[in-house]
């Protein structure tokens, strides 16, 4: 993490919940990562979501008028990928974005049996066939990766089902417990630290994920209650509340404690400025 005498340090953002819900702009969101730029302060957005493409998700910031490189994108599938070995087979249940990413680590992608792997990410074409061959090819012997065990995808209607439910179905029917590449967990920690290895906050809004990949990092966390969080949730250890129920990961069972706390990214940024003017 950076200190006041360093070069300013990266921003770690998340985007669900903190600067869209399903795509549409969380307001004051897009110029909240302007002024960060026009500060000299860098971004890095680190996303559980794997279902996007990596172009689809530079549109989808154009569109909110933030601008992206590739380098300033990480996500799940990504982190996902490294667990995976080139030439392997991939059962890859999930969307185009987990897809993509594994095929740029040389993974051969099938569709059924025999596998080396069954990847499960966000995908809205889950259905009981392919849990099936999922559960199928883990019993055959196949490591089971989850991108994540988030339970639940904010949406502007509400609460959607999320990865993490995703493979708890998959773990369910195949009777056997997934490893996570996503926020929190290690592979999706050593992606940000080599993209930045300067860092200022982590900020989301789950701290069952986004607080304990801070805590991971060794980072201050920054919560908006602009996603899966309320006010009421945010206080105290972690707990079941709007993010529903979820298996904590770290060196102790409660989420950490937010350093800063604000509705949305909007505000956070403004106190941030204003205390560097």
């Amino acid at each position: 993490m950076s200190t006041t005498n360093d070069a300013p340090g990266t921003w770690i953002i998340d985007l669900d919940g903190v600067l869209w819900l399903s795509g549409q702009a969380i307001p004051g969101s897009a110029e909240a990562v302007v002024r960060l730029r026009q500060a000299g302060i860098p971004v890095l957005f680190a996303t559980n979501n794997a279902e996007p493409t990596m172009a689809e998700l530079i549109r989808r910031l154009a569109a909110i008028g933030v601008e992206a490189d590739p380098s300033e994108l990480v996500t799940s599938g990504q982190a996902a990928a490294t667990l995976v070995e080139p030439g392997q087979r991939v059962l890859a249940c999930g969307g185009p974005g987990l897809v993509e990413a594994l095929q740029a680590t040389a993974a051969t992608v099938v569709d059924q049996s025999p596998a080396d792997a069954v990847v499960v990410g966000m995908t809205r074409a889950f259905d009981y066939e392919l849990l099936t061959r999922a559960a199928l090819a883990v019993r055959a012997g196949a490591r089971l990766i989850g991108t994540n065990e988030d339970p639940t995808h904010p949406t502007p209607e509400g609460l959607f089902p999320g990865s993490g439910a995703l493979v708890a179905a998959v773990e369910t029917a195949a009777q056997q417990p997934a490893i996570y590449a996503g926020k929190p967990h290690e592979p999706m920690a050593r992606l940000i630290a080599e993209r930045a290895p300067r860092r200022q906050w982590v900020v989301g809004d789950r701290p069952a994920t986004d607080g304990m990949l801070a805590r991971r990092l060794g980072m201050p966390f920054a919560l908006v209650l602009s996603g899966v969080t309320s006010a009421g949730d945010a206080a105290g250890p972690s707990r079941p509340g709007r993010g529903g129920p979820t298996r904590q990961v770290g060196t102790d069972d409660a989420s950490p404690t937010a350093a800063a706390e604000a509705p949305d990214l909007a505000t956070l940024v403004d106190r941030w400025l204003a205390r560097l003017a």
